[in-house]
């Protein structure tokens, strides 16, 4: 007997299911050690060593059907909860809806929208918010990376959340966010980047645009009109600062030593704690006025590239930045289906 006709025998199909069996069950008993880990471990790496083989997992036989299991979407979500709750920070609600999908809501927001993770075919995590499909930031476990969607934290609470929740309400919400990426950076020595939300007086949130027509700015003076903040030329005739309470001042302006003038944001706080996100929420002079003028302003996400072995070798330093797949190209940046 040939061996096409012994595997299509019924001894061979028995043989075949028989190995079927063994596959799954063997499989099953690494999915639930996995299952197990993710769940009740306390230690940072386990976790995320946990979720990344969950997500990789096949749990696809020909033969034999895997009893009911989450996606890989669903141990993101999970891992951030743990991660969360390693730390005590408990603004994050993580629970199972009716397709069996577990859903992310944020205090003190929680009645108002969904969040849940998509993975693109590259690994690339998007924490995404149900109602408008805003992904807020992206996650790559593999390389240990970490990005806010500056365009999606405009459109999401600038644009719309706050019409709903006062600003405080969504500094509140946006808290746990940042946190996670900070535990992700401590913990496991991921490279993060926070986009508008960080509060480094140092930090340059460049325009996406490559120069900025002034009369822009001619606007943000007659605006200040109606009110008791000053705006400023600066010294070298490179751009406006904008003076607010509190010691705090908004600076537009380029670098005029820099060939290029590429214009940029910068946040001057006392005590190092506002972002520009944070200036848009709360100052509705700035927020009306950047809004209004968003083509012109909108600001630019440069993605940090994590270095293969190659260029490592190669280079002192990991490139920089890159243009994220999206039709914008050089403006803000949204997803990889979309990466201000």
């Amino acid at each position: 007997m040939n061996n096409n006709k012994l595997i299509n025998s019924p001894q061979g199909r028995l043989t075949t299911l028989s190995a079927s069996f063994k596959d799954v069950l063997k499989m099953g008993q690494r999915y639930v050690q996995l299952l197990d880990q993710l769940a009740e471990t306390t230690d940072a790496k386990e976790m995320l060593a946990a979720t990344t083989q969950l997500a990789e997992l096949d749990l696809q036989n020909d033969l034999v059907d895997f009893p009911r299991h989450y996606q890989a979407a669903d141990y993101y979500l999970i891992f951030m909860g743990r991660l969360l709750e390693k730390h005590g920070i408990d603004a994050v609600q993580i629970t199972e809806n009716s397709q069996r999908q577990f859903i992310a809501r944020i205090e003190p927001i929680a009645d108002s929208d969904s969040f849940k993770f998509q993975i693109n075919e590259d690994g690339e995590a998007a924490f995404t918010e149900q109602g408008e499909q805003e992904p807020l930031f992206y996650l790559d476990l593999a390389n240990r990376f970490f990005q806010f969607n500056n365009q999606a934290l405009v459109n999401y609470f600038i644009v719309r959340a706050l019409k709903k929740h006062t600003d405080l309400e969504l500094r509140d919400a946006v808290k746990p966010l940042i946190a996670f990426a900070q535990e992700l950076a401590a913990d496991l020595d991921f490279t993060i980047n926070l986009g508008i939300l960080n509060t480094d007086n140092a930090e340059r949130f460049a325009l996406a645009r490559p120069d900025l027509d002034l009369t822009v700015i001619d606007r943000l003076f007659v605006a200040t009109a109606e009110n008791d903040y000053m705006l400023m030329n600066l010294p070298h005739n490179n751009g406006a600062e904008l003076v607010l309470d509190q010691g705090i001042k908004l600076d537009i302006a380029f670098d005029p030593d820099d060939y290029s003038q590429q214009w940029f944001f910068a946040v001057q706080d006392p005590e190092s704690r506002v972002s520009f996100f944070d200036t848009l929420l709360h100052y509705n002079l700035i927020r009306q006025w950047y809004l209004n003028n968003r083509d012109e302003l909108a600001v630019r996400s440069d993605k940090l590239v994590v270095a293969t072995a190659a260029a490592t070798e190669s280079f002192d330093q990991p490139t920089e930045v890159f243009q994220p797949n999206s039709a914008q190209a050089v403006e803000e940046d949204g997803d990889p289906d979309d990466h201000e």
